[in-house]
């Protein structure tokens, strides 16, 4: 599989017959290059949401416009996003699994706050082939991490890290090595503003054995 950081909290997963973008923030995103819009959203699938603040979903709608591909969120959202874009958005809802292509996604609960409009804050579990990604959207550590554990295994972990709005290095650090056995975890929504963390050294430090990876933006890297 291939993974892409699109800056914050963005990203671009290829995997299996799909390509997925989750949380396409790209206009006005400091960590972000306007003039790579187009490569990044380059034949997208599907758009994946996992909540409503701007910096997850204020693009949600352009992308999904200019690739066609629908938006992928938690169902009380669903009928909003369908009428912003032009497309059916596929909705459902926690605990819930839905077949995209050959990859299955599974939404999972996070611990936030949703935003704009109807729903709640959610991550999700993305799996092909026996792999499975764990992308944990804004939240905060929380004992429902050992079920995700438990139920999916992930092997990668894409965790929120950067403090103040969500869970920090030292905490995303402890959730890493409590609840989950990742071989490799990709740290995000950190270096965006001055208020977030600047650095993964806290996290490659507490985790040994672990591949603490800091992605450049629009740097693809094959796991």
């Amino acid at each position: 599989m291939k993974i892409t950081w699109l800056g914050h909290s963005g990203f671009r997963i290829e995997i299996g017959d799909q390509v997925l973008l989750i949380d396409p923030w790209l206009r006005g995103n400091p960590s972000f290059d306007e003039a790579k819009f187009d490569e990044a959203v380059a034949g997208a699938t599907h758009v994946l949401i996992s909540h409503g603040h701007f910096d997850h979903i204020n693009d949600a709608a352009e992308v999904c416009k200019a690739t066609g591909a629908p938006p992928v969120c938690i169902y009380d959202a669903a009928g909003k996003l369908s009428e912003a874009t032009g497309l059916e958005a596929i909705g459902f809802n926690k605990g819930g699994t839905v077949m995209l292509g050959d990859v299955a996604v599974t939404m999972v609960n996070a611990v936030h706050s949703y935003g704009e409009g109807a729903g709640s804050e959610a991550g999700f579990m993305i799996s092909h082939a026996g792999r499975t990604i764990y992308f944990s959207g804004d939240t905060d550590v929380t004992a429902d991490m050992g079920v995700f554990e438990a139920l999916h295994q992930p092997e990668i972990g894409i965790l929120c890290a950067g403090g103040h709005f969500t869970m920090d290095m030292k905490r995303a650090t402890y959730a890493a090595k409590t609840f989950f056995n990742f071989k490799t975890v990709i740290p995000c929504h950190y270096k965006t503003f001055p208020i977030l963390e600047q650095s993964a050294q806290v996290m490659k430090d507490g985790l040994p054995g672990v591949d603490v990876v800091e992605m450049d933006v629009m740097a693809p890297q094959e796991f």
